[in-house]
């Protein structure tokens, strides 16, 4: 199992539409990415580790998908409409990193 991370990197003065992005952006995503993806989730990002400090991303998302190659087929085949939506809600650059799951859930 793979886990896709797009973080959206906090800027002063940028533009970020929350509300688009959980709403449109990521239900379009889940139904291009169709079996290859197995959930995702979406972050908001409200701080530093510092109380009152800027976040270091104003916004994350990771797609926990069945392999990179999965992942890859069906989101290469969808790109011009995946980079088409991005400015509908931001005009921030991500930054995407992709990752073995090796701990899905700790049980304390």
């Amino acid at each position: 199992m793979i886990k896709i991370s797009v973080m959206y990197p906090y800027a002063a003065g940028a533009r970020f539409d929350h509300a688009y992005y959980r709403e449109r952006h990521m239900p379009m995503m889940n139904r291009l990415l169709g079996a290859a993806c197995l959930y995702y989730t979406v972050d908001k990002g409200i701080s530093g580790r510092a109380p009152g400090t800027d976040p270091v991303y104003v916004a994350k998302c990771d797609f926990v998908c069945t392999s990179v190659e999965a992942y890859l087929a069906a989101s290469g085949q969808h790109q011009q409409e995946i980079r088409g939506d991005i400015a509908n809600y931001t005009d921030i650059q991500p930054v995407v990193q992709i990752s073995e799951v090796v701990v899905e859930r700790s049980e304390v």
